[in-house]
């Protein structure tokens, strides 16, 4: 099995809930982005280790994070290494709007993933009104109401996150092998 990591920023709650249910798919380690937008030296060490990195930020302003931009930015070590060369990538957000340019922050993540010699999974699941409800393809979307708790995240944004995880952990996996 294929060692996946789940690196995430949660500001209020929501992201974190969807990083749990794409680490339960992926049966992966999460990893929490500070307010500071710091991680440890053994969180570093987990990401490079890992066989794949799932990325995952609230979309604010139409973008990821500062939190995370950080992160990305402290990642340019790995980056002039090739630490992460060939790693299997995915990513995911949460807005408040059903559109909240949500495909900002993922396309985003895709191109630190190019950048990083990664190779990116995109989310295969049709829209069925309640899984992949919002569409995307590049990786998984997920909405709830402005004043909403993240326990309001509807199930099908869940499910789909799960099985999101679980497709980058076994891609991840078969290219291991």
């Amino acid at each position: 099995m294929a060692q996946t990591v789940v690196i995430y920023h949660s500001g209020y709650g929501h992201t974190q809930r969807v990083a749990q249910f794409v680490a339960q798919g992926a049966n992966a380690a999460l990893i929490a982005i500070d307010a500071e937008g710091n991680i440890s030296d053994a969180d570093w060490a987990a990401l490079d280790g890992a066989d794949a990195i799932i990325f995952g930020s609230p979309t604010y302003m139409g973008m990821a994070s500062w939190q995370f931009k950080k992160f990305a930015d402290a990642s340019s070590k790995r980056w002039f290494s090739g630490a992460w060369k060939d790693k299997v990538a995915g990513g995911f957000t949460i807005s408040a709007s059903p559109s909240g340019d949500k495909l900002s922050t993922l396309q985003y993540f895709i191109t630190l993933s190019m950048q990083q010699g990664m190779i990116w999974v995109g989310q295969p699941a049709m829209n069925d009104g309640t899984t992949n409800r919002i569409g995307s393809n590049s990786g998984v979307m997920a909405q709830v109401g402005p004043t909403s708790p993240a326990e309001d995240i509807p199930q099908g944004d869940l499910d789909t996150a799960k099985a999101y995880g679980a497709r980058v952990a076994a891609i991840a996996a078969k290219l291991r092998g």
